[in-house]
């Protein structure tokens, strides 16, 4: 055995203290996955579970007595279906203005030529710290005429600084000035430069933009809860709350039912389900912007 083998064999050597370290990290990821999944997959089984079977302790890891009583409740509610399509609607023209308004703030601060850029940054993160508080707001959304329609959940929040700053430093780091000096030789104006240039070599951060947005729409409640009074218009995640914390499973879905534990056992089957539908669009969604979403974060967040 040559002497350059025996060197390469002392380096590769492992101590003891490196193996047991290893095996430490090795331990605690895996605890963290399980805590973190776990609860995820227990939803699941519960869904299509005997609810006695539940209360008993006896659904951990695989589903006992399957039955699918409650998805097929929560497919027949009129109510539902109305939530998911108003869902839907407020998710996709809430994020289609949100990207829009915070692209075209953060590339326009982006900009070393914006005349004040400093003075309208500051006063963007000023609200980041300071608002009016929810009693103004409300008194704004109702001296416009937004209360009880979809606008009332988009206009107010149009904008969130945070992401606004992210998308900020991506164009910064990520777009060179030489390329708008190119594009302007050639008679391009701002507006062409930033819709055909700048949107097409953005894609990391337009897709880290829709996912937050679409996220942060699709699991509201709050804000529906305190400007809409029309339950025609309420948004999924608000019939949801309904449902698990004021119980009003028992007047949505299961009227025909009279005896007092065969609700409750409904009831609980239509929770666990209820849950899992409303999950489903961002996780079809998600595998298709993952390979985006990490470089958009990592180049927004840490250069510049």
């Amino acid at each position: 055995m040559s002497l350059l083998t025996l060197k390469n064999k002392k380096i590769t050597r492992r101590s003891k203290e490196d193996r047991v370290f290893d095996a430490i990290n090795v331990f605690l990821v895996a605890l963290i996955v399980i805590l973190v999944i776990y609860p995820l997959y227990f939803i699941v089984i519960a869904s299509f579970s005997d609810p006695n079977m539940i209360y008993e302790g006896k659904v951990w890891l695989l589903p006992k007595k399957i039955t699918f009583e409650g998805y097929e409740r929560i497919f027949r509610d009129s109510k539902i279906w109305l939530g998911y399509k108003n869902s839907l609607i407020y998710t996709v023209v809430g994020t289609i203005v949100n990207v829009s308004f915070t692209l075209m703030a953060a590339y326009a601060l982006s900009r070393k030529d914006l005349y004040g850029r400093n003075v309208i940054m500051f006063l963007f993160l000023m609200t980041m710290f300071f608002s009016g508080g929810l009693i103004p707001t409300y008194l704004v959304v109702k001296n416009l005429g937004l209360l009880n329609t979809m606008w009332a959940l988009i206009l107010p929040k149009a904008i969130a600084v945070w992401n606004v700053i992210v998308a900020k430093t991506y164009f910064e780091s990520s777009i060179p000035n030489e390329l708008l000096e190119a594009a302007k030789m050639d008679g391009c104006s701002d507006a062409k430069f930033f819709w055909k240039i700048v949107l097409p070599l953005s894609k990391p951060i337009v897709a880290v933009m829709v996912l937050f947005y679409a996220v942060g729409h699709w699991n509201s409640y709050f804000d529906a809860l305190i400007y809409l009074n029309n339950e025609n218009l309420y948004p999924l995640q608000l019939i949801l709350r309904n449902i698990l914390i004021q119980n009003e499973a028992s007047t949505m879905m299961i009227s025909d039912l009279e005896s007092l534990a065969a609700k409750q056992r409904v009831s609980e089957l239509i929770k666990y389900g209820v849950i899992i539908v409303a999950s489903v669009p961002l996780l079809i969604v998600y595998p298709f912007v993952q390979k985006y979403f990490v470089k958009g974060v990592m180049i927004g967040g840490i250069k510049g």
